[in-house]
Order: C-alpha cells, then structure tokens, then sequence
C-alpha cells in the first residue's frame, strides 16, 4: 500500500510528539536543587535476586520541597534501597529513620549549575536532530509520491511547507522546554 500525503503528515507529526516526549522525559532525569520523585526512576535495588526500580519496591514521595521519602514496602529492604541509592551516580546521600528513608537534595554549586544547563543544552540540540530528521524522512516520502506521479508538484510543495510548518513548532516547544529548564537550574 502506497502513503497518501495525509499519511505521510500523520506519521511525521506522531514521531515529532513522541520526540518531544521523549526529550521531556530526559529533562526530568536532569537535577535540579528541587527535589523530584522521578530521580530515583534509573535506580535499581536488588530484590529476591532480580534488579528492581525503586518505585517497585516502596512508596517514594516528597517531604518537602527538598526532600524524597522513601517508604519501602518490606522490613529488610530499606538497607538495601538506601546502599543502591548512596552508589547511584546522582550524589544523593539518603538518612534512615526506621523504616523511613529521607533523601534530602544537596544544594547545587554555581559551578554545577553551568555544567547542567549545557546538559540540558545538548539533550535540547539532541532533540532537534531527531525532529529535523523525521523532517527529511517526511520530505522523501513527498518526493516519491510525486516521482511515481501520485501527487501533483502543486500538492507535494504545500505538503512540505505543512511539514516545516510542523517542524518549526516542534522546535519552538524544544527551546520553550529549554529556556524553563536553564532557568529552574539557575535558580538557588
């Protein structure tokens, strides 16, 4: 079956949302001095023999504004999720209250603020790459349709213009994300 112009617009405006969806979901791993839940997401704890995300294994949730609790379900694992949390690349030092773990986040250097706003910078490029690509790939498909004369120049060129119409949007929203994103780092 041969992609209609619609098709080929549908598909390209899918892939674009699932990038910039992607790209917000990068953003969330990045820290800031606010304490997130979803920080803890990329660190696993074993448990029974199998590496497990932490949020499989107890109820995290915030304190405060600087502050993640972490309630493990089971006596014994708080121990372990509290090891796999101090040994996690992300600098956290949790504190055990019982059976209560408190993982206060450190204040950032101004430093470390720099080096994360170039993170974010880099992730943000990184997502554009992707958008202009599905750009070209849509562009192509355009380009064959009218190659196999199954759509006029006329409806080929304002199907490309629809394209970077997309595309100039998709962007528009990367560097929204961006620009909120530096400034929640910069902020002491």
């Amino acid at each position: 079956m041969v992609a209609t112009i619609p098709d080929i617009k549908k598909t390209a405006e899918l892939k674009m949302g699932k990038s910039v969806e992607a790209f917000k979901g990068e953003l969330q791993k990045i820290r800031t001095g606010r304490a997130h839940p979803g920080i803890l997401d990329q660190v696993h704890v074993d448990y029974y023999g199998s590496m497990v995300p932490i949020s499989q294994v107890a109820n995290v949730s915030l304190l405060d504004a600087r502050t993640i609790s972490v309630q493990p379900w089971e006596k014994g694992l708080a121990a372990k999720i509290e090891k796999a949390i101090r040994e996690s690349d992300l600098g956290l030092n949790p504190a055990s209250q019982g059976d209560l773990l408190r993982v206060p986040m450190p204040a950032l250097s101004e430093e470390r603020r720099r080096d994360l706003t170039k993170v974010v910078r880099n992730t943000g490029e990184d997502a554009k790459v992707a958008v202009r690509s599905i750009r070209r790939e849509a562009n192509e498909h355009l380009k064959k349709l009218l190659k196999d004369k199954l759509a006029s120049e006329d409806e080929e060129r304002r199907a490309q213009d629809d394209v970077q119409r997309l595309t100039d949007r998709t962007i528009g929203e990367i560097e929204r994300l961006v620009t909120g994103k530096e400034a929640e780092v910069m902020a002491v």
